[in-house]
């Protein structure tokens, strides 16, 4: 059971709880200055559910696993991955940046680099210790080409 609870979304709906949460409940009398914090919070979000699907795809295009904490049977190198290393990182980021915008929650912006650090720690870094393990020389060379996040 810890397995399925120590996933990204998990780990995503938490931090977007405590952003809600910030926002309804101690809303500071701050804010992001209305129409354009919505919008651009709605971009953001439909950005990285963009980011999310085109990640998904080129997965099951490969018939390849997207869960973190199993090893891929092949190194996905096309589509968005020639973008970044974690796509579907990128997005949940972009997509927790989002809401907070949409619910103006000016003190939940910490969240965000909080986020991203529990993402290296807990997903990144062990995926690509899996994969240097098992693709060796090809992984070296697409870390070389393409970037960790952006």
């Amino acid at each position: 059971m810890g397995k399925w609870i120590d996933l990204p979304p998990v780990w995503l709906a938490g931090f977007l709880t405590v952003a809600w949460a910030q926002s309804a409940y101690y809303p500071a009398g701050l804010g992001f200055g209305g129409a354009w914090a919505d919008f651009a919070g709605g971009l953001l979000i439909g950005g990285g559910v963009l980011l999310m699907a085109l990640a998904f795809f080129e997965f099951r295009r490969h018939r390849t696993t997207l869960m973190p904490h199993e090893t891929p049977e092949r190194l996905v190198q096309s589509g968005i991955f020639t973008r970044t290393r974690n796509p579907i990182y990128v997005g949940d980021a972009l997509v927790l940046l989002g809401f907070i915008l949409r619910w103006d929650a000016v003190l939940a912006l910490p969240l965000l680099p909080v986020f991203v650090w529990v993402l290296e720690k807990r997903f990144i870094e062990p995926e690509e210790d899996r994969m240097r393990r098992k693709f060796r020389m090809d992984f070296a060379r697409y870390c070389e080409k393409t970037r960790r996040w952006i």
